[in-house]
């Protein structure tokens, strides 16, 4: 028989090691290998519980803005606001389940009085308290309210315009995620004086503390 070429003879004797070469590095390499599945196992294993991120849902106290002009009773609206419509008017908000406020004002002869009642809720008891803490360091002078919701401050500030004084207290409460904020103010526009300011402060920590008391009852209704 007639002897092959050189390279095609050369190619035909290599032929049979390369097959086996290959043969050998598919079974050292391929996924079959025991040590290498160990291995690929332990790099690909989930991230333990520990390492998972958090997803605690925070629990609100209060879910929803109660009825702001049944917050105080009618003889504190005709104590505070003589004239006035007890029934009050409340204010449109935009999200009546975030933010409601109701309002009351009245002149009797020449003096005017003014009352305002809002109930605001937050995400949480934290985003309540730092909305608290800002607003109270925004309105300076004032103090603290003791026994009012889980911590209350109180303000009054006089003003004059055109040599008529007006004087407003405002009351700032926060009960868990809610804040109550009441506003009371007054002016004599015979005298062109304004109330005293104990009269003014005591009147909004009076509805105040009325206010926080209604919310905590809806709370529990």
């Amino acid at each position: 028989m007639r002897s092959l070429p050189l390279p095609l003879a050369l190619t035909a004797r290599l032929t049979p090691v390369i097959v086996l070469a290959c043969a050998g590095w598919a079974m050292s390499s391929g996924p079959t290998d025991p040590a290498k599945d160990t291995a690929a196992k332990d790099t690909q294993k989930p991230r333990s519980e520990s390492s998972a991120p958090s997803s605690t849902a925070v629990t609100k106290t209060y879910g929803a803005a109660p009825a702001p002009c049944t917050s105080v009773a009618a003889k504190t609206v005709s104590s505070l606001v003589p004239a006035a419509k007890t029934a009050g008017k409340e204010i449109p908000s935009t999200d009546t389940s975030l933010r409601r406020t109701c309002s009351w004002n009245a002149l009797k002869g020449y003096d005017y009085r003014w009352l305002d009642i809002s109930f605001e809720l937050a995400e949480s008891d934290d985003d309540a308290a730092a909305s608290f803490k800002d607003r109270t360091t925004e309105k300076a002078g004032g103090g603290a309210v003791p026994g009012l919701g889980d911590e209350a401050y109180s303000v009054v500030n006089l003003t004059t315009e055109d040599k008529q004084q007006t004087r407003e207290g405002t009351v700032l409460a926060r009960v868990a995620n809610a804040l109550v904020v009441v506003t009371y103010n007054g002016s004599d526009f015979e005298s062109k004086k304004a109330p005293g300011t104990d009269e003014i402060n005591k009147g909004a920590i009076k509805a105040a503390k009325e206010a926080v008391a209604s919310l905590k009852a809806a709370a529990v209704n």
